[in-house]
């Protein structure tokens, strides 16, 4: 594995014990990104329950696959990745689906005390999984449509359906809480 130039020295050689099997190295890489993948995995699942099992699954997909991480981009860049691809996967087996969402009322554990940013994060919940999972991908984490249809399998033009679809449930129902 080569060095990351994008990683801090620090994380550098975090990466580099832990791709030869250092647990505690992986640990400290594991309590700095944790919190950012269960995050994307709770916006793609809606659910803590799945996020969590997810978030497990990113992690102990990271481990096997350390050693190839060749560090050309940021490791949280590859993790990041690695929760949408394991995300993926979970969905086409099967093992994610909207009866697992939670109620609507439930709160979640965010970074912010913001109501505003409960109420977003409580409506997202609510929104169907495909239309979700657009709007994930594109307004939150800022991916182009052309990269959310690859990675959904869908084309350009129905993941920017799906965003306008998510977008407009939700300020209907943000717009009905005020």
């Amino acid at each position: 594995m080569s060095a990351s130039r994008t990683a801090s020295g620090d994380e550098s050689d975090e990466l580099r014990r832990a791709a030869g099997g250092d647990l505690r190295a992986f640990r400290a890489l594991y309590e700095r990104h944790h919190r950012r993948v269960y995050t994307l995995a709770l916006r793609l699942s809606a659910a803590p329950a799945p996020a969590e099992d997810l978030c497990q699954e990113v992690f102990l997909a990271a481990w096997r696959g350390l050693a190839g991480f060749a560090g050309r981009s940021q490791f949280s860049t590859w993790l990041h990745r690695l929760t949408v691809n394991q995300w993926l996967m979970a969905r086409r087996r099967g093992r994610l689906s909207l009866a697992e969402a939670v109620d609507p009322e439930t709160t979640i554990a965010v970074a912010s005390d913001l109501p505003a940013r409960l109420d977003l994060e409580r409506a997202m919940r609510r929104l169907p999984e495909q239309a979700r999972a657009v709007f994930v991908l594109h307004d939150v984490e800022g991916h182009a449509h052309a990269e959310v249809g690859e990675l959904l399998g869908i084309a350009p033009g129905t993941s920017k359906a799906h965003l306008h679809r998510a977008r407009g449930l939700l300020k209907q129902w943000l717009e009905s809480e005020t």
